[in-house]
């Protein structure tokens, strides 16, 4: 969804928070920016952050899915998608983004969310993949034993779920860096039985948090044909906290 001719280009703001940020903060934080991006008084941003470890439950949550409800604090959301894990080690990358002027077609949108995480995988050597009615990025793994059917194991590295308000979309993707794997066990991640969880220093690959944020960032503006701009999350984390 490029800026087609004579269509204004705008700055989008890029934040870093550092430490771990409280789950309901952030969807506090996303809401009030999403309407305020909508109302044309705050401009476009994405969000990184990580949270201390939780689970979601996603719109199409399935009861059965949450296996060990007591393991971590489970949050009901109305983003698309069902269970899925968030925690010290997995870079969530929440883009509130205007998609009524970047084109208005939803489907184009999450395909360029996806391809934004394929993009920047492959930065570092790593082939991730779509795979149909299989929500998220995957990765094949012939270090593994194959599955009963003779097809190849594999692993899933990116989950994507995202909502929209008036054209306006938050949450967003989230990119295993070097999570605690075995904490995605108190969940059937998004209704997924048959294959497993992966990360790119569980596939040998020494990439830092800090790696990983360049890199999105690069992919990011010529995905989307959108200029970034560094700003602090002060506003952003104030309007969380401003009365309704």
């Amino acid at each position: 969804m490029k800026a087609s001719a004579g269509q204004e280009r705008h700055m989008v703001e890029w934040i870093i928070t550092d430490g771990l940020t409280d789950y309901r903060t952030a969807e506090r934080a996303m809401e009030a920016r999403a309407a305020q991006i909508a109302a044309g008084t705050a401009e476009e941003a994405v969000w990184l952050v990580e949270h201390p470890p939780l689970y979601t439950a996603g719109t199409s949550a399935k009861p059965e899915d949450l296996t060990d409800p007591d393991r971590f604090p489970v949050y009901p959301t109305k983003r698309g998608g069902q269970y899925t894990y968030h925690g010290p080690g997995q870079r969530v990358a929440y883009t509130m983004l205007d998609v009524g002027k970047r084109g208005r077609d939803v489907r184009c949108f999450v395909d360029q969310l996806e391809r934004w995480v394929i993009g920047s995988l492959a930065t570092f050597q790593v082939t991730g993949e779509k795979r149909t009615g299989r929500v998220g990025v995957w990765v094949t793994r012939p270090d593994r034993p194959p599955l009963p059917d003779g097809s190849p194991a594999e692993d899933k590295i990116a989950a994507i779920g995202i909502r929209l308000r008036r054209w306006i979309s938050f949450h967003g993707i989230s990119v295993n860096v070097d999570p605690a794997l075995e904490d995605f066990s108190g969940i059937v991640p998004c209704g997924i039985t048959d294959h497993g969880v992966t990360s790119l220093v569980d596939l040998g690959l020494p990439v830092t948090m800090a790696d990983l944020d360049l890199v999105l960032r690069a992919q990011f503006e010529t995905l989307f044909d959108s200029p970034t701009v560094t700003t602090d999350d002060t506003a952003l984390l104030a309007a969380a906290d401003a009365p309704a």
